[in-house]
C-alpha cells in the first residue's frame, strides 16, 4: 500500500480513481466529525468556549440526550473534545475545544460560508 496525502487526489482527472481511496485523509476526518451532531456540537463550543451539558443541549435543536452523550464521548475519545470535571458539590463538568480543533474550526468555517454562499438550490 502505497502513502497519498489529499494532494495525489486533487491533481486526479476526474473520472480516474484517486490512488489514496484505500486510505483516504478525508475519509479520516469524516469518521472524526461525521454525523448529524458532531459539527453542530464543535460549533457550539467554539462560539460559547466551556459549556456546561445541559446548556449544551439546549442550543443545538433537536438532539437527544443519548446522541449528545455519545457524540460528546466520541468527540473526546478522538482528542477533539475536552471534558473538565470540577470536584464540587454537585459536580459540574464542563466541555470545551482542544488544541487541535484550532486547525480545524476555519475549515468548518469556510464550509458554512460556502453553504451560505455556494450553494444552488434545486
Amino acid at each position: 500500500m502505497t502513502t497519498s496525502n489529499a494532494a495525489d487526489c486533487a491533481g486526479q482527472p476526474r473520472g480516474q480513481k484517486c490512488p489514496c481511496m484505500s486510505h483516504c485523509p478525508l475519509g479520516n476526518v469524516m469518521r472524526l466529525i461525521g454525523g448529524k451532531w458532531k459539527v453542530s456540537i464543535l460549533c457550539a463550543l467554539y462560539s460559547d468556549g466551556a459549556t456546561r451539558y445541559n446548556e449544551l443541549r439546549r442550543k443545538i435543536m433537536g438532539i437527544t440526550n443519548t446522541m449528545l452523550a455519545s457524540s460528546l464521548k466520541e468527540l473526546e475519545a478522538d482528542g477533539l473534545v475536552l471534558r473538565t470535571q470540577y470536584m464540587e458539590m454537585p459536580v459540574r463538568v464542563e466541555y470545551s475545544l482542544t488544541d487541535s480543533c484550532d486547525g480545524l474550526m476555519p475549515i468548518l468555517l469556510q464550509l458554512a460560508q460556502w453553504g451560505v454562499s455556494g450553494i444552488k438550490t434545486r
